[in-house]
This record gives C-alpha cells, sequence and structure tokens, in this order.
C-alpha cells in the first residue's frame, strides 16, 4: 500500500493523475491541469450536508451525507473511483482540506472494493497554497526579461523556442489583445494561476534561474496576472522585437483570420463555424470603438465586412490586409509607440527574430556568472 502524500512538489513534478472527490462547483472554480473530477457528494447534496452542519453540527451531518449517497447512487460512485485507481495506479485522490470526504471515499474503495487509494494530506487548499508559494519564491529570487515589440511582431514565435519562456497567453489561452478571444474558452483565474505556477516550478526543477515574458497588461482577456509579477513587470529588463510591417500584417492575417476561421470551422461546422468567426472579428472591433473614434471605426469596419463577403464566397483572404494594415498603422502603432517611450531606458537590445533569439539565448548563457556577481 502507497502512503498518503504531502510531497506537492514530486506530484507536480511528475503530473502524478489525482481524482478530485470536491463537489463540481469547487472544481469549476479552480484546479489542477488534467486532474478527474469525481464528487463524493454533487452540489445538491453537499449543500444540504452543509446547512445540516451549520444547524445540527458534524455528526448530524455525516449522517445525513451516507443518507444522500447510498444504494446505487453510491454504487455508481465507487464504480467510478475504481475504474480511476485501477487506470491510475500511481494517482491519489484529495478533497478541499484532506479531511472527511477523501477519507470518506478511501473507506469506501477500501470496504467495498477492497483497493487501498492515498490521498494527498492537506487536500486542494495546501496543494494550492504550495504553488501560491512557489510562484512568489520565483519572483523573489529569478531574474525576469521582458520580450515586447509592435503588434503583430510574433513575440510568441520568438518564445516557443526558448527553454526558459513562460507563455502567459498560452495559460490564458488567449493571444492577449482586443482580437484575441480563442474557440475554446479561457480557463478559470484559479486554474491559470496554476498553470502558470506548475510551468515555473517545473523550469526552475531543472535548473533555470531567468525567465522570458511577453509585455502583456494585467489582464490578458479575462485573467488576470498575479500582482506582484505584473508590478516586477514594470521594472524588468525589456527585449524589442521589430519586424516590417508587411511581416505583422501577413502573421495577424494567418493567426487572427486563416487560423481563427479554421478553429471556429473545425468545432462549429463550415456554414456556422464561418458565421461564428466572422461575428467574432466584428465584435472584437466593435470593442474598441469608443478608442477608435467613429469615422475610423466605420471605416475599417466596413473594410473587414467586404473582406468577410469575399472569404465567405471564394474562400480568399487577401482583402483582409486593408484593414489590418489600418488597425496597425492607425491605432495599434500609434498606442505602443506612447508605451515605448515610456520604457525607452529599459530596453537593452533590439532586433528581428534570428538577432533577438540569438541574444536572448546568450543571455541565458550568461545568467549563472549573473547570478554570482550579485
Amino acid at each position: 500500500m502507497r502512503d498518503n502524500s504531502a510531497d506537492f512538489s514530486q506530484i507536480f513534478l511528475t503530473d502524478l493523475p489525482m481524482m478530485d472527490a470536491r463537489a463540481p462547483i469547487e472544481f469549476s472554480k479552480g484546479a489542477f491541469p488534467g486532474v478527474t473530477n469525481l464528487p463524493l457528494m454533487d452540489d445538491l447534496e453537499r449543500q444540504k450536508v452543509g446547512t445540516c452542519y451549520k444547524q445540527q453540527g458534524q455528526d448530524a451531518a455525516i449522517k445525513l451525507g451516507h443518507q444522500l449517497v447510498s444504494g446505487e447512487l453510491k454504487a455508481a460512485r465507487i464504480a467510478a473511483w475504481v475504474a480511476f485507481a485501477e487506470a491510475n495506479p500511481q494517482g491519489y485522490l484529495y478533497c478541499f482540506r484532506g479531511g472527511l470526504r477523501s477519507q470518506l471515499v478511501q473507506q469506501w474503495l477500501k470496504d467495498e472494493a477492497g483497493i487501498d487509494y492515498p490521498r494527498v494530506i492537506g487536500g486542494y487548499k495546501a496543494m494550492r497554497s504550495f504553488l501560491l508559494d512557489s510562484t512568489e519564491q520565483a519572483l523573489a529570487q529569478c531574474e525576469f526579461v521582458i520580450l515586447g515589440g509592435l503588434t503583430g511582431t510574433g513575440k510568441t514565435e520568438v518564445l516557443a523556442q526558448l527553454d526558459n519562456a513562460l507563455d502567459l497567453e498560452g495559460h490564458a489561452n488567449h493571444r492577449g489583445s482586443s482580437f484575441g478571444k480563442r474557440v475554446s474558452p479561457q480557463p478559470a483565474q484559479i486554474d491559470f494561476e496554476n498553470r502558470l505556477a506548475i510551468d515555473i516550478l517545473k523550469k526552475r526543477h531543472a535548473g533555470l534561474t531567468q525567465f522570458v515574458l511577453e509585455d502583456e497588461s494585467r489582464m490578458v482577456g479575462s485573467c488576470n496576472l498575479p500582482l506582484a509579477l505584473h508590478q516586477g513587470m514594470q521594472g524588468y529588463p525589456l527585449i524589442w522585437l521589430e519586424d516590417s510591417l508587411e511581416g505583422r500584417v501577413t502573421r495577424i492575417l494567418t493567426d487572427y483570420v486563416t487560423n481563427l476561421c479554421a478553429e471556429f470551422v473545425a468545432v462549429h461546422g463550415a456554414e456556422q463555424g464561418f458565421n461564428l468567426f466572422a461575428e467574432r472579428l466584428q465584435q472584437s472591433l466593435n470593442n474598441i470603438l469608443k478608442r477608435l473614434g467613429g469615422e475610423r471605426y466605420q471605416r475599417l469596419a466596413a473594410s473587414m465586412n467586404a473582406a468577410l463577403a469575399e472569404q465567405q464566397g471564394t474562400g480568399a483572404v487577401e482583402l483582409h490586409r486593408e484593414w489590418i494594415e489600418g488597425l496597425l498603422s492607425e491605432y495599434y502603432d500609434p498606442m505602443y509607440a506612447f508605451q515605448q517611450e515610456s520604457k525607452a531606458q529599459r530596453i537593452e537590445f533590439r532586433g528581428e527574430h534570428a538577432a533577438v533569439l540569438d541574444y536572448l539565448h546568450d543571455r541565458k548563457l550568461r545568467e549563472p556568472q549573473r547570478a554570482t556577481d550579485q
């Protein structure tokens, strides 16, 4: 029999499978990557037991819980736990604090199926605290470098070629701009924070002490960056990625038109998928109407609608270049130019893709010496 575990580091570093015995509503508010929710009680049952606990105490609440989860319902839940345990012999189970619910799941697995399955001591709350502490420690002990640049320069492409990159947009499932919403939903805030923390934990375990981040605002779509990280990003060294306007337009055309349309079509089918894609583009432009101003918005919207009609009719996407170039040159570039001026003293290197990659690789190699000098 394997022992219960409080070795949170090993659990996350090795991606051990875990069974979450909390109610679905708890799970939806925050969980860990790859975890399976197999609750002891559903939301209504949990609510009834909680009310009973407050009014009549623990013993009465436990008795009610056994009444609510009994017979065929109990057998079905045990069968699901058994299937998980047999499919994941190296895994663990947990509840919120590693208390009554996870212990009861353990007991039923043992009594009804003869399976000894270990739980995480301290449960979800202890693991969540561990991850938050891991991020805080990294912010205090590691060096962070910001990758900036105008919209469409391909910062995400550069990050993908670095083993010490932290892909904030990837963890948030959002491209970070007004047009950055993807087909699949963003994670809950807590899920985003947990994914980021586990990424940092794994990279630090691999010996990395310097991380590269894309320049972001506090919010990546609906996900907030940890406050301490965002505050630190206002002072970290900045590497500025450059590319031609033509190259940027082509990149945005690929990401926000060709690829996004393909995502919608893959999920919703050709006709509905295209219509939803078109609505998404139009809504994204509408979201910045006030900042664009009425005349500029009307002009860009007309150009976008003409491009969408051409794309729907013939599949050609070249007409989209017009509104993309207009949006970059008239809206995003002036905004970034202002921001760049305020950050100028932090920029330690400028260049296009190959030069920036070389610089960041060399910078990482110099980091052990830099850490020694400090």
